[in-house]
This record gives C-alpha cells, sequence and structure tokens, in this order.
C-alpha cells in the first residue's frame, strides 16, 4: 500500500497522471518542478498544483524524502540530473519510477545512481500522449522490481516487458524514430507545398497513394505539437540519437528531426486555438513568415 507519492516534475506527463487519478489520492501526492525556483514560473507550478489539490514542494528533497514511490517526470535532458538530486534525499526502499524519453544507456546510468542510494529504480516507457487517456495512457515498464500490480492499482495501464533496465526505453526511442520522423516529414513537405502554392494537389497526390491518412489534419496536429512541446521532442530525438549510436547505427533521420522540432519550436507562432480539422494552412503560413524573417 503506497501511503505517499512524490512527483518530481509537475508538467503535462506528471499533471495528467494527478488530474486522472482524482482527488481522492490527491492527499497522497506531493510534488516539486525546477520552474518553482524560478519567479516568472513558479507561480504556474503553484496554481497548477493547487487545482490538482497536491501540495507543492520547495525543493526535490522535500518531495522525496519519506515518499514510497517518486515519479519522475522532466525533460529528457534533464533525467540524469534529477536522479542524482533525488538520489541525495531518497529513503532506502522508495521505489524511482523513470517516465523519461531517455536512451537505455542513460536510464542505466540513472538507475546505477538511484540503486546505490538505496532505492529500487524502474525504466518506464510512456507509449502515447497522455492525452486523452492520461494515467490511463499504455506504459511499459522494465527492470528487476516488478510494480506492475502496485501501479495497476493506482491505476495506470502498464505492461511488464522481459529485460533489465533499458528494455522498455528501448521500444520507446526506436519507435520514436518513426513517429517523430513522420512529424518532421510531414513539416517539411507542407512547409514546401504551401509555400510554392501546390498544397492541393501535393495533400491530394499523398491521398491516393496512401489512402488511410486524413493529410491535412495530420499536418494540423504535427504543427500543434512541435509548436507546444518542439523543445521537449527535440530532447527525446536528441536521447533517440543516442540509442542509434550506442547501436553502432547512423541518425542522420534522427538528427535532422531534432533540427525540425527546435526549428518548429523557436518560431514564435502562437500554438492553434482551432481543432487540427481545421486544416494546416494558417499554421504553415506563419511559419513560413517565421523562418524567413532574417
Amino acid at each position: 500500500m503506497l501511503k505517499q507519492i512524490a512527483f518530481i516534475g509537475m508538467g503535462e506527463a506528471g499533471s495528467a497522471l494527478v488530474q486522472g487519478w482524482g482527488a481522492a489520492r490527491a492527499g497522497q501526492i506531493r510534488a516539486y518542478d525546477i520552474k518553482s525556483d524560478d519567479p516568472a514560473t513558479a507561480a504556474e507550478i503553484e496554481t497548477r498544483c493547487a487545482e490538482l489539490g497536491i501540495h507543492t514542494c520547495a525543493s526535490a528533497a522535500e518531495a522525496v524524502a519519506e515518499a514510497d514511490m517518486v515519479i519522475c517526470t522532466v525533460t529528457a535532458d534533464q533525467a540524469g540530473i534529477a536522479a542524482q538530486t533525488g538520489a541525495k534525499a531518497i529513503t532506502a526502499g522508495t521505489y524511482w519510477l523513470d517516465l523519461n524519453s531517455c536512451a537505455p544507456s542513460s536510464k542505466r546510468t540513472s538507475a546505477k545512481v538511484i540503486e546505490a542510494a538505496g532505492g529500487r529504480y524502474v525504466d518506464v516507457a510512456v507509449m502515447a500522449p497522455v492525452h486523452p487517456k492520461m494515467n490511463l495512457v499504455p506504459c511499459l515498464i522494465a527492470g528487476p522490481h516488478d510494480v506492475t500490480d502496485m501501479l495497476r492499482d493506482l491505476p495506470m495501464n502498464v505492461r511488464r516487458v522481459e529485460g533489465p533496465v533499458g528494455a522498455a526505453s528501448a521500444i520507446k526511442m526506436i519507435r520514436s524514430i518513426m513517429v517523430k520522423g513522420l512529424e518532421a516529414l510531414t513539416a517539411e513537405c507542407t512547409l514546401a507545398a504551401v509555400a510554392a502554392g501546390v498544397e492541393d494537389e501535393v495533400f491530394g497526390s499523398l491521398l491516393k497513394s496512401h489512402p488511410g491518412t486524413d493529410w491535412p489534419r495530420a499536418a494540423a496536429y504535427n504543427f500543434e505539437r512541435a509548436i507546444q512541446h518542439g523543445e521537449r521532442r527535440a530532447a527525446e530525438m536528441t536521447e533517440v540519437a543516442k540509442t542509434l549510436a550506442d547501436l553502432g547505427l547512423p541518425a542522420d533521420v534522427s538528427e535532422a528531426t531534432i533540427q525540425w522540432q527546435q526549428r518548429l519550436a523557436r518560431a514564435g507562432v502562437p500554438v492553434p486555438e482551432a481543432p487540427p480539422e481545421e486544416g494546416p494552412l494558417d499554421v504553415a503560413r506563419a511559419l513560413l513568415e517565421a523562418l524567413h524573417r532574417p
């Protein structure tokens, strides 16, 4: 029976899990987010935690202390730092669930840090966007500590895969080559089509070749995700490139995907408010204008 759960990171993923569990579990949860250290973003975290009914902590050490389980949902580039910080305060026997999108080798490094401090590290791979399923988003878990039943009781939608720490994240990383790569391809193709004024012909031709895909809707959705979450997705793809390097493989497509995700996130275009089904043209034109600025 879990008495106290700590979250390190209270962004989209962390808040979706807590929201999905509802008020009945909120009293068990404490959270720390690095944005609390910045006066410009501290109020955002305080408000989010208040709306979720959970306690906001001033430090990772405060959040982790006496927790039975720590759920780490930071960005991929901060996962190792979070593990090092958490290890200084973790109680022996506490589970450390690493939900971050990291290379298997990165997760193994974090696992060594947590295990050396007496914690029990669990490799968790989140296999879909957390919305709309929230706490029931499909997840894979791997490593020596089987928390399947514990997580299902929360509840979470988990499946254990055989293998050491890194087995779950390997599936996530390699899948992301395709998923995030298609996002980058869609963005590049759509922007070029709109710039050339041939989007109707291009989308029509693609529909004939791949009739199962609504290309305008896919483009609109991918633009929205990259504009809002491109920096985080670029950090994930950096870990994908690391995964490929660890396998002795080139990462040309993944490296290009990093550039596209960053480019779209940094263009300064507002996140679209219209639903994706309204099409990508307005967003594409705004992105083209931003990309052509000196």
